[in-house]
Order: structure tokens, then C-alpha cells, then sequence
């Protein structure tokens, strides 16, 4: 019966979102926020249709979305994208990423003294950006030009940037709760590796995916294999505690520039069955929230939200002004970095996981169960002002709509 009510939960999901989807064009909203609103309606808060039980079960389709969506950022982390535009991609993606932890960790610091391993955690959270509504609007809308190809490059890199500094703060923040002292190599090392070792899956898996698929011209046969692929890669990198983003993304990365013909038919085909992934991923998403928890975070989720904004948008105009990036560039980027849902959800789950362990005691519950409900409070925010952000930096930039007319 249980299997019975999941089937019938993503029938109707899927059937809310073709409602949704066109009630959102006829509104001329981005389809994205439609979706959010959607699953909160749906969720727990209001409807109840969508309980936390089944959340836990349909896991499995935000990992297929999340593995398309590492790929399609993967696909533009291309060698003529870097030559033209590296050096100010890789500055906006460190600057955006650390000014949002340094800003969101300080002010907390200084609101709340006594819990400084609360204000690294906040901080290593909130230097992700969700790639999945920004490369959704991006497709929606049919953008394309410099400011398009920044933006995916930049949400592409600040994961492994974002990693980086989760896993520096979750080993700081695990010392200060236990007043221990771990020793500097272990505090270096344990990032290195992950992404490390994430890069090397996803590079090598893309180089076996070129050798065994390059002369496939069956669409059939070319669709099972990059399936198998992406899943292949999200299934390996989380039985070894790796990203599977980045993984997917250097997948992705490698297809792209050693057969660029095999990525396109790849991402072609893809295409097909992406809009009914992305559909349950974000009404999904938009389930998670629980009304009722809102007293409760309050006044650390507005310190969140408005630092975490704050940091982003400046850090990467300075990123983009250091990197001397079009006006274009400097001018909108960090407004299109806003939204957060897939990559920061995932890191708040992990502190759940991590830090509602019995060693770390009620400062440990009380962080675990902080985060989570900040994260999804904050989120259903972000992702219906965020998608909004993109579709008018877009137009603004005179990008949208520019894929359908071939222009670079």
C-alpha cells in the first residue's frame, strides 16, 4: 500500500506541475517558483499530501535531477569557455563563495558569542549556491551569451569552493563543541581528498563513457548508457561520503571537451525526460517546509538570509571587477546566485546526520535541528526570489532567448 501511495503521490505531483506550468507562463513567472509554491502547498505545512516519510523515499529522484543538472553545468566548464573568460569565472566563484561565509559567520558570531561553532556551520552552508533553479530558468528561458556562460560556470565551480569550506567548518565546529584539538593535517586533508577523489571518479568515468558510447548512433542505446552513467557516479561518490555533483560535473566537463559531438547528442536526449525530474525536484523541495517552525528560527534565519544575500551579490562583483569582466558581468551576476536548494539542502542534512550523533550532546540536536529548519525556511525564500532575479538579469542583459538564434 505504502509503494501504492508514492506511486500516486508523484502521479499527482507530476500532474500539479502541468497546471503549474501553465499557470506560471500565463502569470509570467518562471516556472521554478511556480513549482516551490506548488510543493508548499502540497507539503507538510498546509495540505499534508506530501508527508516527511515520503520525502525520505523519493530521495532517489533528486539524486537523477541533481546528477542532470551537475551534467548540463559539467557540459559548460568547456576550454574555449575558460580562455575567454577563466580568470574572472574562477575569481567570482572563490569571492562569492567565501564573503558569504565570512559575512554570514561574523555577524552570527557577533549576535551570538557563545556558539561560534553554530556561526562556522551557517557560514559553510550558506557559501553554497543551488545550481538547479538558476540552469532551469536559464533553459526556460533560452538564454545564452557571456553573462549566461559566466553564471553556469560560476554555480559549476562554487561547489567544489563551497565543499572545501563545509568540510573545514564541520571538523572546526566538531573541536569547539568537544574541546578537543585536532591536529592541522586532518583539518587540511579530509577536503583535499573529497574533491579530490570526486574530480578523479568523475574524470575517469567520463573517459570510459567516451571509449564505450563514442560510435553509438542508436538514441535507445546512447540514453540507457548515459543514465547508467550519471546514476552510476551520484551511487558511487555517496558510498564513499564524495560529492556526487562534483563528480557528475567533471563527468560532464570531460565528454564535453574530449568528444564535444557525444555531450551534445548526450545532453540532446536528456533533454527528453528532464522537464518531469526537474518538475518533482523542486515541488518536492518546496515540501520540506514546516510552518510551524518559523518562531523558532526567527532572528537567525533573517541574519542568515539577508548576510548570506548580502555576501554573494558583493562578492562576486568583486570577484567579476578583480577578474575585469564586462560591466554586463559585474552588474548582474551575483543577483542570479541567490537561490539554494539542492547543494545547501544536502550539507544540512549531512550536519543532521553528523552532528545529531549522542557524542556531540544537546549543542550537537540543538545545531542539527537549527540548520535544517534555517535551510528550508530560508530556501522557499530564496527560490521564489531567485528564479525572478535571473529571468530580469536576463532580460536586462539581453540574453533570453538569444539559444534559439545560435548566437555564442
Amino acid at each position: 500500500m505504502h509503494s501504492m501511495n508514492l506511486v500516486m503521490i508523484l502521479a499527482v505531483t507530476i500532474l500539479v506541475a502541468y497546471f503549474v506550468k501553465r499557470l506560471s507562463s500565463r502569470m509570467g513567472l518562471p516556472i521554478v517558483t511556480g513549482y516551490v509554491f506548488a510543493g508548499v502547498l502540497m507539503g507538510m505545512s498546509l495540505m499534508n499530501m506530501i508527508n516527511e516519510d515520503m520525502l525520505d523515499h523519493l530521495d532517489m529522484v533528486n539524486d537523477f535531477a541533481l546528477a542532470l543538472i551537475g551534467f548540463t553545468i559539467g557540459t559548460e566548464l568547456r576550454r574555449e569557455v575558460f580562455r575567454e573568460l577563466g580568470k574572472s569565472i574562477i575569481l567570482i566563484a572563490i569571492f562569492e563563495s567565501i564573503i558569504a561565509f565570512l559575512l554570514v559567520c561574523g555577524v552570527l558570531l557577533l549576535v551570538y558569542p557563545d556558539k561560534p561553532y553554530q556561526a562556522f556551520i551557517f557560514g559553510a552552508v550558506a557559501s553554497a549556491t543551488a545550481p538547479a533553479a538558476t540552469v532551469y530558468v536559464i533553459q526556460q528561458y533560452k538564454a545564452k551569451g557571456p553573462l549566461t556562460t559566466t553564471i553556469m560556470a560560476v554555480v559549476g565551480i562554487d561547489d567544489a569552493v563551497a565543499l572545501t569550506i563545509f568540510v573545514f567548518a564541520t571538523a572546526l565546529a566538531k573541536t569547539l563543541i568537544l574541546s578537543s584539538q585536532l591536529s592541522m593535517l586532518t583539518l587540511l586533508l579530509k577536503p583535499v581528498m573529497d574533491i579530490g577523489f570526486s574530480l578523479i571518479l568523475g574524470i575517469c568515468t567520463g573517459f570510459v563513457y567516451i571509449f564505450l558510447f563514442r560510435k553509438i548512433r542508436f538514441p535507445d542505446d546512447l540514453i540507457l548508457g548515459c543514465a547508467a552513467f550519471l546514476l552510476g557516479n551520484m551511487g558511487i561518490a555517496s558510498y564513499f561520503h564524495l560529492s556526487g555533483l562534483l563528480a557528475v560535473m567533471a563527468f560532464g566537463s570531460v565528454v564535453t571537451n574530449m568528444n564535444p559531438m557525444l555531450s551534445h547528442r548526450s545532453a540532446r536526449l536528456l533533454e527528453n525526460f528532464s522537464p518531469i525530474l526537474f518538475a518533482c525536484f523542486f515541488i518536492l523541495g518546496g515540501a520540506h517546509l514546516n510552518i510551524n517552525l518559523l518562531p523558532k528560527v526567527g532572528m537567525i534565519g533573517l541574519i542568515y538570509l539577508f548576510s548570506r544575500m548580502a555576501g554573494k551579490i558583493s562578492g562576486a562583483s568583486l570577484g567579476a571587477w578583480l577578474g575585469k569582466a564586462s560591466p554586463t558581468i559585474r552588474k548582474y551576476v551575483g543577483l542570479a546566485l541567490i537561490p539554494q536548494v539542492g547543494v545547501a539542502v544536502a550539507l544540512a542534512i549531512m550536519v543532521r546526520k553528523e552532528f545529531g550523533k549522542p557524542v556531540y550532546g544537546s549543542a550537537g540536536m540543538d545545531l542539527a535541528e537549527m540548520v535544517i529548519n534555517v535551510l528550508l525556511l530560508t530556501t522557499v525564500f530564496t527560490e521564489v526570489i531567485g528564479p525572478v532575479m535571473t529571468k530580469w538579469i536576463l532580460q536586462k542583459s539581453g540574453e533570453k532567448g538569444q539559444a534559439d538564434k545560435g548566437v555564442l
